[in-house]
């Protein structure tokens, strides 16, 4: 197996050596002695931690009036620069180097590491001890300013533990932060577990190593294109396997200094020791909850308090810290790991409720999960939890690691449990719903199947564990339907309404998806495929109470009457309006087969990506809605376009042409019918890699068999679309078997070529 750190210990001895020598030939070049100045290694260097292409992290340290400095230092650099050695440089005297410091807390992190390496050592000591004294002297007051600069990074680039492509220096919980949490240390006012921080550390180191050695250049970002062959390099199987211990790395050294940072911030905000003690003298401690009290910020266990006795305890304990936001004491943590007694199965009403309130507690939750995550409490009660624990997410649209969306869906679910009769089996549902992306198969099918043995475990009855089983299964189904189907069509209610089977499931499922789609990001939560779920929901509402499935309530879909007053000359007609954050585009035109595609292109052209469409026809007008992303168009170019369109399409196609031959490979497109979704219509589903252009191509090829698209619906989550088409024949029926078939190898074709 291959030392690593051997290796970069032999590199950095290797610079020792050369910049001995460069300092000794220059100062005998030159006639200048030795004492009274020194070569420092500071920052990476500094720790011997340099990797294949790392910069040498160099000061020449010199005392006050020292011969030819300038000249002496030209010597050792200018060799270096023309070796290609890249060069972090300075000089300076031990004043400058401690003025530095205290100006530029960067600075001052990269000097805490300095090394002695030629020349004057009693200079080298002199600066590491006025810089040591100095840090823990006016430690207090910089830290504040440090926190700053590390949120501030964290917001700048990220978390490495929820990164698609890490930044292993610069993400919250990678490089950086282990030299501040030395910073800490060094300060003298808290500890941190050494061994945990060392050991992620190494493998930070060690992965960076192999990744420069891949890429053949100084780089601290995980990219895709080299990441598999990183991983092969570290002997792990494939790219996922490399970001799972990415992400474990990073969630570890950002869970400590999480810990480390509240530390602090309670340290400064301790009031004076006379005023923080009881009437014994001894530290404040507040009883909170049974056999657990607060002291000095963080929830602890009581004195008398057995967690080998007490099962619930270690619930107890954390659902008081996340409900009261304050930092789970580490020690208890590890000591509920080690020590607690098994919970009997199935659970008892008492830790159920627990855990419902842990993970119903809102933002308080994370930090608190994370600390007993990381001390290895959540899989002694929820064993599934290994599976999923940093598993990268496998979708563009998700932000997270699948362990940590499901703890934002609990976040995002606590907000509603005040909207359904049964916020216990919201939250469950919410804490298991993606489990089965551990497991080969449709995640929602395998994940039901485990969410039936966590919920009998935890103790649920057996009506409730059938609801979470089909919470889970059914999870998608909302955003699926409301963003594929016709909510017009009386089979996409009944479809739905089927599924759930009464109101109160359909409440829970309804809070889930909003839950679900707010915790895996802004591209599945948009305000058009929310608005969409709610509008679904409300028909199969009024279809479960008996009252029906009603009517579009929100905005009508065709807003007719509006049409039909700008229509005029050629009977063509453009409106534009937005509406709670979607632009609308409105068009009339005279109604023909192949209108829509024509629409569609235009659309395409102006460089508008379509989110939805609805057509109907009205005396003798194709009358479409569109809902678009992008800035809302010109009306008036939009229709004088559009009516040179019609007219001629070939400047349109010319175009339309040009951009997909610019457009790089992507994966094959899907083309489906889906029998028995509508009564009243033949129902289409293409499945292909989003682009400008996609809805003019399948429309077109609709339009070439001769089938008519009574309406569309887009569906766009990150780089891939779903887009779901519901055909007649110029009759306005279903088409035969034989004409569906030709229109959907139509598509297929067209999108093929």
């Amino acid at each position: 197996m291959v030392d690593r750190a051997a290796q970069r210990r032999v590199r950095a001895e290797e610079a020792d050596a050369l910049l001995y020598l460069l300092l000794s030939k220059a100062c005998d070049a030159l006639g200048t002695p030795t004492e009274g100045v020194a070569l420092v290694a500071v920052g990476g260097y500094g720790r011997e931690e340099l990797s294949p292409y790392s910069d040498l992290d160099v000061m020449l340290l010199h005392t006050e009036g020292y011969p030819r400095i300038d000249e002496l230092a030209a010597q050792i650099w200018y060799p270096l620069w023309d070796s290609r050695t890249k060069l972090d440089h300075s000089v300076r005297t031990i004043a400058e180097a401690s003025s530095a410091a205290a100006d530029d807390v960067r600075v001052a992190l990269g000097l805490l590491d300095a090394r002695h390496v030629a020349g004057d050592s009693h200079l080298t000591l002199q600066l590491r001890s006025l810089l040591m004294a100095d840090w823990r002297r006016t430690a207090k007051t910089r830290l504040p300013a440090l926190a700053e600069a590390c949120r501030d990074r964290a917001n700048t680039v990220g978390e490495l533990a929820h990164l698609a492509e890490p930044d292993l220096k610069e993400a919250y919980g990678g490089l950086r932060d282990a030299v501040v949490l030395r910073a800490l240390v060094a300060s003298w006012l808290i500890d941190v577990p050494h061994p945990v921080v060392e050991r992620a550390r190494l493998d930070l180191l060690n992965i960076r190593d192999e990744l420069h050695t891949v890429a053949g250049r100084a780089t601290d970002r995980v990219v895709a294109d080299v990441a598999g062959e990183v991983a092969a390099g570290l002997g792990l199987p494939d790219r996922d396997a490399l970001l799972r211990h990415i992400y474990s790395t990073g969630r570890t050294l950002a869970h400590v200094c999480d810990v480390s940072w509240r530390r602090i911030e309670s340290l400064m905000a301790r009031p004076p020791r006379s005023r923080r003690r009881n009437r014994t003298g001894g530290p404040l401690l507040l009883a909170l909850d049974e056999g657990v009290g607060q002291h000095e910020g963080e929830v602890v266990l009581m004195p008398d308090a057995r967690p080998e006795r007490d099962a619930a305890l270690g619930l107890r304990a954390a659902a008081v810290a996340a409900d009261r936001e304050l930092v789970l004491s580490p020690a208890v943590c590890a000591r509920l790991a080690s020590t607690a007694a098994p919970l009997p199965e199935p659970w008892p009403a008492e830790a159920r409720r627990l855990l419902c309130a842990l993970i119903g507690a809102g933002p308080g939750l994370l930090e608190v999960w994370e600390a007993l995550d990381q001390a290895g409490y959540i899989t002694r009660i929820l064993p599934e939890w290994d599976l999923v624990r940093f598993r990268p997410p496998q979708s563009a649209v998700h932000r997270y690691t699948v362990d940590r969306h499901l703890l934002e869906t609990c976040v995002e679910a606590s907000k509603m449990v005040r909207d359904v009769r049964r916020p216990d089996l919201l939250l469950i549902a919410a804490l298991v719903h993606d489990l089965g992306k551990a497991v080969e198969g449709d995640h929602s099918v395998t994940g039901a199947v485990i969410a039936t043995t966590v919920a009998r475990r935890l103790g649920f009855a057996e009506a409730d564990v059938d609801t979470i089983t089909l919470l889970v299964r059914q999870h998608l189904v909302l955003a699926q339907v409301a963003t594929r189907r016709d909510l017009d069509d009386p089979m996409t209610v009944e479809l739905v309404a089927g599924i759930v089977g009464d109101t109160e499931t359909l409440d829970l499922l309804e809070a889930l998806t909003y839950a679900d789609a707010r915790a895996a990001g802004p591209a599945a939560a948009s305000p058009w495929r929310m608005r969409l779920v709610g509008e679904l929901a409300r028909r199969v509402r009024g279809e479960l109470s008996g009252g029906g499935a009603g009517l579009w309530t929100d905005a009508p879909p065709i807003p007719v009457p509006e049409l039909h007053q700008v229509v005029g000359v050629g009977r063509l007609g453009v409106t534009v309006s937005e509406h709670r954050g979607d632009v609308r585009v409105n068009v009339a035109v005279p109604d023909q087969v192949g209108t829509l595609t024509t629409v569609a292109g235009v659309l395409a052209v102006e460089r508008l990506a379509v989110r939805s469409a609805v057509v109907t026809s009205v005396d003798g007008l194709g009358i479409s809605q569109w809902s678009v992303a992008g800035a809302a168009p010109d009306p008036v170019r939009l229709r004088d376009r559009l009516a040179v369109a019609l007219r001629d399409d070939s400047d349109l196609v010319r175009r339309l042409a040009a951009r997909d031959a610019s457009r790089g490979k992507s994966a094959a497109s899907r083309v489906d019918l889906l029998p028995g979704a509508s009564e009243t219509a033949t129902v289409l589903q293409v499945r292909a890699h989003d682009r400008p252009g996609l809805l003019y191509d399948v429309t077109a090829a609709i339009a070439a068999t001769g089938a008519d698209v009574r309406s569309a619906h887009v569906s766009t989550l990150g780089a891939e679309c779903v887009d779901v088409f519901y055909l007649t024949d110029r009759d306005g029926s279903p088409l035969e078997d034989e004409d569906a078939r030709t229109t959907a190898k139509s598509v297929l074709d067209r999108l093929s070529f």
